[in-house]
């Protein structure tokens, strides 16, 4: 799956989703520091699925209508080990959450799915 790993996702964690096949851009390791906007239009240029830990990302693509990424992935926890993150996104992978077109929001007891919208707001 290709990934954009927001600068929030420690490097462990973007280290062990590689390991595991991915195709991960890491914000922390290309462009810290960028913008949440410049982080939607990257996803969204490159058809990739943000990782994150920033709620911010909701209200840019549901109220805002800024470029759609190919999903997001949002974890609501903090993560007891620098590889926490890796394995819950691994784990959504092989429950057979599909990821692609929705905004995921996920806790360490459940997950919620809502789709993206379809303008992707650069009309």
């Amino acid at each position: 799956m290709r990934v954009l790993a927001n600068e929030n996702i420690p490097l462990a964690s973007v280290v062990s989703l590689r390991q595991a096949g991915h195709d991960v851009l890491s914000v922390t390791e290309f462009s810290p520091g960028i913008s949440d906007k410049e982080v939607l239009r990257l996803a969204h240029s490159q058809a990739r699925v943000i990782l994150t830990f920033d709620r911010d990302y909701g209200e840019l693509v549901f109220r805002h209508r800024l470029p759609v990424p190919a999903g997001v992935v949002y974890l609501r926890f903090s993560p007891a080990s620098p590889i926490e993150p890796a394995s819950y996104f691994a784990q959504l992978i092989a429950n057979g959450i599909e990821l692609a077109g929705k905004f995921s929001t996920g806790d360490r007891e459940q997950i919620w799915q809502r789709p993206l919208p379809t303008d992707d707001g650069l009309s």
